[in-house]
């Protein structure tokens, strides 16, 4: 059984980057967070502690995309990855960080790095 919780664009303004310029300056980051996780006993008790807590995991990728900084966008979405596998029911999580500013000479909307990890 795979039951999903999906997060989707969270905004966060965090100092993440492989240049001086945006970890001094920061900006804007999207991120989804989709969990899969066996949800059948919440479904039965309608009980908080038989699921996961999505506000304990908003609040968790809010703390690393704004308090901690990483240069690449892959440490980033494999840290808040690996925090939710270890805090949590969560057999299995995507992490989607999309960067609207990027250092590439043309037009895009942005770049998205997309991290997946299991139990």
């Amino acid at each position: 059984m795979k039951d999903t919780i999906l997060l989707e664009n969270m905004v966060f303004y965090g100092f993440h980057g492989v240049y001086e310029y945006e970890r001094e300056q920061g900006q804007r980051f999207y991120v989804d967070a989709q969990i899969h996780a066996d949800l059948s006993e919440a479904a039965k008790t309608d009980k908080l502690t038989d699921t996961i807590d999505y506000t304990m995991i908003y609040s968790q990728i809010k703390d690393v995309m704004e308090n901690q900084r990483f240069q690449l966008l892959e440490a980033v979405g494999g840290h808040i990855a690996e925090l939710i596998l270890k805090t949590s029911i969560a057999t299995d999580v995507t992490i989607r960080i999309r960067k609207p500013a990027v250092p590439i000479p043309g037009p895009l909307n942005f770049v998205q790095v997309e991290i997946s990890r299991s139990k």
